[in-house]
Order: C-alpha cells, then structure tokens, then sequence
C-alpha cells in the first residue's frame, strides 16, 4: 500500500509541472470577426475596426488520475490566455461534462480542479468548453475552445472469468495434448495503458492431469491413459493474473468441472465361469428358466451385451436373450422338459460387445465365455395314455359284457403310481359302456343299434392312486358295425300303369329297393316272382342285375273296361350273409295312352265321353261346373240368412222371455237341465217352475197371476212379476235372469209362433217310441212324463169344476 501511494504522488508531482508549463499559442488560428469587440481593439494600441487577431492562448489534454484518495480536491490544470495581463481583467469560465459538478474553474486564475474521485471504469474522459471572456463587459476575449479531461487509469480491477464455472468432457484414454476448451479472463482495466490489463493464466489445481497455455486460456490433456473406470470427474482450478503475472498484479479464478467420457475400452467379463440353474419339467415352452450376467465396466451402448449359446449338446432345447435395461441374459426355454427322459442339460454360453472400437482391438477379444448346467427338476405329472386316441369296432346286438378294447395309461413319475379307469358320465349319458377300472378294458353295458346311433364317442379318465388330483383323459370313438336285421323293400311306392295299346315283352315299370342295414360292400339286391317256373299270362320281373328290376308285360290288349287293375307280387332279396328277403306287391292300372305312349287317363268312365274331346275341354267343362256349384250354395246361404233375420229379433228386444243359465246340462239322460216351457208364450198359462235340486210339493206350487188383458199399467203387470220373484220358493239356488216382457194384447189373428201350439196339443200315445230300440228309450220317457203330468192337470181342472 505504501508503495502504491508514493508511485500515486510521483505521477502527481509531474503532471503538476507539465500543467505549470506556459501555454504556447498555436499559429494560424484566428478569432472570428464577430466576436472581436471594442475592448480587445483598445487593448491592441487603440485600432478600430475588424482585425486579425492572433490567438492568445490554446488547450492542451489534461489528465486527472483516477480514484484519488486526497482530503483535498485534486488539481487538474490551467488556463491562460496571451491577453491576460495579470490585471484581473480576464474571467474565465468552464461548460460541458461534470462542469460544476465534477470540474471547477478558478475564475481569476483558471485553475481547475476534481471535486470527487474519478472511476475510469465508469467514465474514461470528460469533454469540456472554456471561454475567456472581459470581467467589465462579459464579452468573448477569444473564441470557445473545447478540450478533454482523461482519466488516467490505475490498476484496480482484476481480471474475471464470466462464464465460469465451466464443464467440458474429454474422451478418456485420450493423448497428451489432446484438446479440453478454452476459458477467458477479462480485465475491465485500460489496455493501452501500461500492463494493468495484461493477463496471463496458471493452473492452480488440477496438475499433473491438465495444463492450461498463459496466454491462450487453452487446456489441453496432460496424461496419457487416463482411465475413467479409475477416475471419471476431474476438478480443474484456472487462475488469471493481470500486470504480466508480476508481483503486485490483481488475479481471479474460476473452477472447471472436466468429465472423461466413456471408450468402448473394457470386454464383458462373467462373474464366474459356472451358473447352476434349476427348473421344472413342467415349465412352458418360452417361458424364462433363469439369468445370467456378464458384467461391462463401460457405460451407454459401450457396455451393451450380446448373449449367443455355443452350439452343443444341451444347447438346443434353450434360447437366450439379452434384457435391454439390465443387460442381463434371460435363458427361455425352447423345446418342453422331460424328467423322466433328461435330467440335467449343460451348455456354454458367450457374451460379446455390441459396439467395438478399433482402437483397442491389440486389448484382447472383447467377449467371455461361461458354462450354464441347468437341473430338471421331476414334477408329479398326470398318467400318460399310450395312444393320443383310440377307435374300437363292436358289432350291433352284441351281448350285454362283451369286451370290445382296452386303453392303458401309465405315471412316468419316479413313483410310478398305479392308474384307475374310469368313463366320463358326460360322454356317456345313456350308459352303454362299462370300463375295468384296473385292466382299462371297456365293455358294453346294453345292446347297442347302428340304426339309431351309428358311433359313440366317450371320454375314458385315468387317475393316480396316490394323488387323485392328477388326471388325465384320452377320447374313445366306438363304432357299431351293421348286421344282416333289416329286409330289402320298394324304394318308394310305385304308381305302375300299363297302356291298353302295350306290346308283348314292354317294360311298364323300373323298380328298385333299399335296405337299412350298411352292407360291408355295398348293396346288393336281387328281383323275381313268385311264380317262378309257373306260367303267367299278364306280367312278369326282369332282373337286370344292377340292383334294379323291369315288370315286363307278358301280353298285350289289355282293356279297361275289362280289367282295370292288376297285381303283381315281387320278392326282393339281399345278398348279405344271412340272406333276407320281403315280399311287395305292385299296383298295375290299365290306362289310356296315346299314340307316343303318354298317359291320357286311367278312369275307366272315360271310355263313354265323346271320342275327340281333349284333355283341356273336359277341364273347363269341371270348372264351369264348380262355378256354378259355388254360386248355388252362396244364392242358398244368403236366403238362409235373410230368413234367419226375419224371424229373429234383436239380442236387446225386450219382448226376449229366454232365461240364460249357461248350463250346457247333462246330456241326453239329464231330463232336468233346462225348461222348454220357458221359451213359450208368457200370455199362456204355464205351470209352477219347480227347483231342479229337490223334488217339489204339490202344496208349495204357487199360480202365477195372468197378465193383464187390457194393457193399460205396464207398471202393475211389472210389480206383479216383480213380487212373484221375490216370493218364488221354488226358485234354482243360483243366480238367474228373469225377463219382465209385456207383449200387449196381441192381435186378432193371434200368435203364429210355433211356441204357441201347447194350446193344442191333444193326448198322443208315445208308447210307440219304446218300440223304436234303445236308442228312443230317453225321448219315449221324456215325453210320457209329459202326457202323464198333462193328464193330471186336467183331471185336477175336472174335479175343482165339480166342486
């Protein structure tokens, strides 16, 4: 500090004799005319006018010093004037940057002075006017003049790092002098002035690993190998000092983090050379058996693994894969494990880079090797039938037990556990089959039909004794053989006819037969009569020996009138072991044909229509007569129903006097279901209505009260009735509907209704309906009961007259 201070007073020291120094007027600089005044004029020797002038005084650079540290203000220079006289004539004043405020001028002397410390850094110069002017008259002695005050630096600031902290990467293993980056200081002080701003840099941490230029700011590798499995982030520290490094000179630092980056320079290395592994042997196939690791100390995709299995003897029934994340080897298996059959495989197994760099191919091979020995593990697994599936043939009508096959299962386990048999009640709904559940031979359990089911398919499960849980199951397909049970007969029935024009040998009719056993190779059918070797004069079979026969006629002139049907007797027989046969007969209608040998018609009433009528005009004459049929019966029907209309009156006429029971009664022997009498007239005296339930007393029978001849109170004759009802103690126990119908007094021609021919009916003997059979023996009781009833009414009718 001592020493910083005496340099400051030393430059203070000259400065203040270089501002001391008289100031020379610079030739050939005039003062304008219009600011020479009359003063300046008395002041040359009294001249009037405009003149020429010589300048009088001229401004150099002034320099202050920056960051001025004295009690007093610091002292910047002088201005003078040739035309000042030392008579304090002269005033002099100052305009511009800081004037004022930063600069004052002494008016008399025109000394100028820093009234504060001044940073270079903030404003390196200041630009200023003076102007001399008369203290009498305030006018220019000369014209304005501008110079600069500079401020002169000193070396107060150190040099940055603006960037900083930094981060770089390097390859690792790279050479010395390979290139890291570039850092930069920068110094705020003047660089033109002296070595304030010269900067040189050092590294202060970080050696031996790096170096740094002092000049450039250049960092450069400076060890070779460097590896960055052992050391991955190194921590650089860059110095910069300005003054050239020198003793005294201001530094700054900064910190750069540097990263070796990863080189494919390391192989995958397993952890060991042999990897146990176990697995079931009832894994699935793709499914993962285990893992395996070949560790990289590299990083990224130079640390990728790929995993192949050498070819050899356990290699083939596994696959292997390399997991992305990890960088594990995942072994699948490839083909399914047994056992019983393989116990233990074993297989290499040979992890190699991915991405290799040729740089470092003399290292060696950039792959290892290991051994995989994978132990099945044995699994308690369910029997295993000998065949995938099994067919069996059995015969139809077999006796109930007869054996028909077998099927066998064995546990391929080391405990080789007996199996049990059973058949799948599912499969076997009806119980056909039965099965040895030690032996596994299946049997019938009834008499089986190919007709009505032609193949069985049944389910056979085999269990193991010492764990039931373990099943498996194995389908069975029975098929039932045909046997000789079925005759041949007529494929169809047979509508033969024979021309009354066919010659002598013509085939009428080709038949065939059928047959619904299966024959073993294919069907065979034979055709003949009955009367073979008896002489026939009509028709005969041909067989034609391709399971089809021809009925040949044996004769011609064949008439309809004469003989219109014949029947022909076939047998048919079959050609399986036990030969059947079956009788038919074949219908033979002697028919018209025409000249070609079609069929006209086989009625024989056709032979009397008219020779040369067609089969069309016989058709239209039937239909015209169904037309004519129709419209009778619509002409009858609509009579019928015109009638019905006249005789019927409405549902609602109240002259209606039917009572509804809906009581559809007991048929003919029920006598008792229903009263005729109530349809009749209500003018005509009926009898007392009875109660159907019991037997009615002859002194409980009330008279109904006749209806009123003269019509004249409706309301009377209703209340009458009314009263009646109410009163009736021979009434049915259920509810019925009584009418209350007032016909009037009728007409003179009196009723035509067939209700009123009670009034005259007269004794009749119905004892002749007995005589009829038993089917008249109901109606012959029912209507003497009505004449006996009938005869005691009026025997009764005779005694009161008496009285």
């Amino acid at each position: 500090m001592l020493r910083r201070n005496c340099l400051l007073l030393f430059l203070c020291f000259l400065f203040e004799q270089s501002s001391c120094a008289p100031v020379q007027s610079r030739p050939g600089q005039e003062w304008p005319h219009s600011q020479t005044g009359p003063s300046a004029a008395g002041r040359n020797g009294g001249s009037r006018g405009f003149q020429r002038v010589k300048r009088g005084w001229v401004w150099n650079q002034f320099f202050v010093l920056e960051e001025y540290m004295g009690s007093d203000p610091q002292y910047v220079g002088k201005l003078h004037t040739d035309l000042d006289k030392g008579d304090s004539g002269v005033k002099y004043t100052l305009s511009g940057d800081g004037a004022g405020t930063i600069f004052t001028i002494d008016q008399t002397t025109g000394d100028i002075h820093a009234l504060r410390s001044l940073d270079r850094e903030e404003k390196p110069y200041y630009t200023l006017r003076a102007q001399a002017v008369d203290i009498d008259t305030n006018r220019p002695l000369e014209p304005e003049s501008e110079f600069v005050i500079k401020v002169q630096d000193i070396n107060d600031n150190e040099p940055k790092f603006l960037e900083g902290p930094y981060t770089a990467s390097v390859p690792e293993m790279s050479p010395v002098g390979t290139y890291v980056m570039k850092v930069t200081a920068t110094d705020a002080d003047d660089p033109t002035y002296g070595n304030s701003a010269r900067v040189v840099y050092s590294i202060l941490h970080g050696q031996p690993y790096f170096s740094v230029d002092p000049k450039t700011g250049v960092i450069r590798t400076a060890l070779p190998n460097m590896d960055r499995e052992v050391k991955e982030l190194y921590q650089v520290l860059i110095q910069a000092k300005d003054m050239g490094g020198q003793l005294g000179g201001l530094a700054g630092t900064t910190t750069i983090n540097i990263t070796l980056s990863d080189v494919n320079d390391n192989p995958p290395r397993f952890s060991k050379s042999i990897f146990h592994l176990r697995v079931p042997e009832s894994s699935a196939v793709g499914s993962a058996v285990g893992r395996i690791k070949a560790h990289d100390l590299d990083i990224g995709k130079n640390a990728e693994v790929e995993y192949n299995i050498v070819p050899g003897d356990g290699g083939a029934m596994f696959d292997i894969t390399t997991n992305e994340h990890n960088q594990e080897g995942i072994i699948m298996l490839k083909k399914p494990l047994d056992y019983e059959t393989k116990k233990a495989y074993t297989f290499k197994v040979e992890a190699s880079n991915a991405h290799l760099d040729p740089r470092f191919h003399s290292f060696g091979p950039f792959k290892d090797t290991a051994t995989v020995k994978i132990n099945v593990l044995d699994v308690d697994e369910p029997p295993v039938f000998s065949k995938p599936s099994y067919t069996m043939d059995v015969y139809e009508d077999t006796p109930q037990g007869t054996i028909i096959g077998a099927v066998t299962a064995q546990d391929l386990d080391a405990g080789n556990s007996p199996v049990r048999y059973s058949i799948d009640w599912k499969s076997d709904l009806d119980s056909f089959f039965d099965i040895d559940p030690v032996r596994g031979t299946i049997s019938t359990n009834e008499l089986l039909d190919r007709e009505s089911i032609a193949q069985h398919n049944i389910s056979v499960v085999a269990t193991k004794v010492n764990n039931p849980v373990l099943t498996s199951r194995v389908a069975v397909t029975v098929h039932v053989l045909d046997i000789n049970e079925f005759p041949p007969e007529l494929a169809m029935p047979y509508e033969t006819f024979v021309c009354e024009s066919a010659k002598v040998g013509q085939v009428v009719q080709v038949i065939s037969a059928t047959d619904q056993d299966l024959p073993q190779a294919g069907q065979r059918f034979s055709f003949k009569s009955p009367q073979e070797g008896v002489k026939t004069k009509n028709f005969t079979i041909r067989d034609f020996g391709n399971n089809t026969a021809g009925v040949v006629a044996l004769r011609s002139g064949f008439k309809r009138w004469s003989q219109e049907i014949y029947h022909l007797p076939v047998v048919i027989e079959d050609g399986g072991l036990q030969t059947l046969s079956s009788t038919s007969t074949l219908t033979i209608r002697v028919c018209g044909c025409d000249t070609e040998g079609s069929l006209l018609t086989c009625s024989a009433e056709a032979i009397f229509l008219p020779v040369g009528l067609s089969t069309g005009a016989l058709i239209a004459i039937l239909v015209c007569i169904v037309i004519l049929l129709v419209i009778v019966v619509l002409y009858v029907g609509v009579r019928r129903q015109k009638k019905k209309e006249t005789l019927m009156t409405s549902k609602e006429d109240i002259r209606d006097n039917v009572i509804h029971y809906d009581d559809e009664g007991g048929g003919e022997e029920d006598t008792h279901a229903f009263d005729m009498g109530t349809l009749r007239n209500p003018k005509v005296i009926k009898e007392n209505l009875f109660r159907r339930d019991v037997k009615p007393e002859l002194g409980l029978c009330s008279q109904r009260p006749i209806a009123s001849q003269n019509s004249a109170d409706i309301s009377n004759f209703i209340s009458q009735r009314l009263q009646e009802h109410d009163g009736d103690t021979s009434a049915p126990p259920y509810d019925s509907l009584a009418t209350y119908a007032y016909e009037g007094e009728g007409s003179v021609a009196e009723s035509l209704s067939s209700i009123e021919s009670v009034k005259g009916e007269t004794e009749e003997d119905y004892d002749y309906l007995n005589e009829w059979g038993p089917r008249f023996k109901t109606l012959a009781g029912i209507f003497g009961e009505r004449s006996e009833s009938q005869s005691d009414v009026r025997s009764s009718t005779a005694t009161e007259n008496k009285h």
